[in-house]
């Protein structure tokens, strides 16, 4: 039981690990798009694509879509608005705003909001090494960025981090809806998915307008609905079925790692010694939160 345990979770990391990467090459493919797109209908448009794509996936596999009547609709509606409106949409209002290296900083620090939410609706308690863990993931985040942030981009700044508090909120919430088993993967993903979505596109209408897509962004469009939003969702939220949710949001510091390689090499931005050094830390944080045995799972 112990070894199948431990494939278990080891499985999980990788799909998290994949997930994180997947999630990475999106920060380049939006800022490239955001040159030609507004932020809320160039969100709108990914979920609402991803979102119907895994619709279809759940009705060809039968899984169905079996709902509790008024149970289960506010549910899925406020894990829409806080995963999808709130911490999709204005992650791209953030990133029209900031480089993509400064919107990875702040949302470094949602693992923080994650365990705050975790303790007081999962009761869910890292161990002191943990803890000691996530210290040092979060240094190397402060250590990767130390430059000053302008009043220019103050607006940024609060944007990202209230899509950061809606990820936790999202991530604390499906925890919890996957382990009732009220629903399946699929069926959490694409319903909160598509009622985010929804919403994202009433937002992008309202202040936005309508928008003519080029060729070019519809292929990153469609790049990222289907392979960085319809595959990572699904095994995103395969993973929370494994891991607590702390865990796992932890493991998206690596993305600050991630995102400082892939802006290196395709947007040419410098990878400085104290970057490097600070890579390093939240690598090492981030594998201590995942290598000590929690007290309960």
């Amino acid at each position: 039981m112990g070894k199948e345990h431990d494939v278990s979770r080891v499985t999980a990391l990788m799909e998290g690990l994949l997930v994180t990467f997947l999630w990475s090459t999106s920060y380049v493919l939006v800022k490239i798009g955001l040159a030609e797109l507004p932020p809320l209908t160039f969100a709108a448009y990914r979920y609402i694509i991803a979102s119907t794509v895994l619709l279809a996936a759940a009705l060809l596999r039968n899984d169905g879509i079996h709902l509790e009547a008024k149970k289960d609709l506010p549910k899925l509606f406020l894990l829409g608005l806080s995963g999808y409106s709130v911490a999709q949409g204005l992650q791209y209002v953030g990133l029209s705003y900031l480089a993509a290296v400064t919107v990875t900083f702040l949302l470094n620090f949602t693992p923080v909001i994650v365990l705050l939410l975790g303790i007081v609706f999962s009761r869910e308690f890292p161990v002191p090494l943990q803890l000691s863990g996530m210290t040092l993931a979060l240094l190397g985040a402060y250590f990767f960025f130390l430059a000053p942030i302008s009043e220019a981009q103050l607006t940024g700044v609060a944007v990202t981090l209230l899509s950061g508090l809606g990820w936790a909120a999202y991530m604390v919430s499906s925890r919890q809806s996957l382990q009732m088993d009220r629903f399946t993967t699929l069926n959490l993903t694409a319903l909160s998915m598509l009622f985010g979505a929804i919403m994202l596109l009433f937002s992008a209408l309202l202040i936005e307008g309508p928008v003519v897509v080029l060729l070019r962004e519809w292929i990153i469009v469609l790049w990222l609905s289907l392979v960085n939003t319809a595959l990572a969702f699904v095994l995103w939220n395969h993973t929370l079925r494994r891991m607590r949710a702390f865990e796992l949001s932890i493991l998206q510091n690596t993305m600050l790692i991630q995102i400082g390689i892939l802006a290196w090499i395709f947007l040419g931005e410098e990878l400085t010694a104290t970057k490097v050094v600070a890579m390093i830390m939240v690598f090492i944080g981030v594998l201590i939160v995942q290598i000590v045995k929690p007290e309960q799972s």
